[in-house]
């Protein structure tokens, strides 16, 4: 069984058992979390499509940790003229494991 759910306006196709990188949460390391905006639940050839969220669907999952993701580099560059910019920047993210797909 799998489910497509929406999180910080991206979307992840996650099954039970996954471990994804989400936009950073609140909230303790192993403390539960349920996310209710479910677009699409599939089991096998079976799909309940949502318009936009599928009723009474659930994932649950638990946080497993909290962390940045690799520095990016920003360069801001004008030829001929001495202008050269650099900026850095690193993401916040947290790490859910999915325990269940309701």
């Amino acid at each position: 069984m799998y489910a497509v759910i929406s999180n910080g306006g991206k979307q992840y196709r996650v099954q039970a058992g996954d471990v994804v990188k989400l936009e950073s949460m609140s909230g303790e390391v192993g403390a539960a979390v349920d996310f209710d905006k479910v677009l699409l639940v599939g089991e096998g050839e079976q799909l309940k499509l949502g318009a936009p969220y599928v009723d009474g669907s659930k994932v649950v999952g638990t946080i497993v940790s909290h962390g940045r993701h690799k520095k990016i580099h920003i360069v801001k560059f004008k030829r001929r003229k001495h202008h050269e910019k650099w900026q850095g920047h690193r993401q916040n993210y947290t790490e859910v494991k999915i325990t269940e797909i309701k």
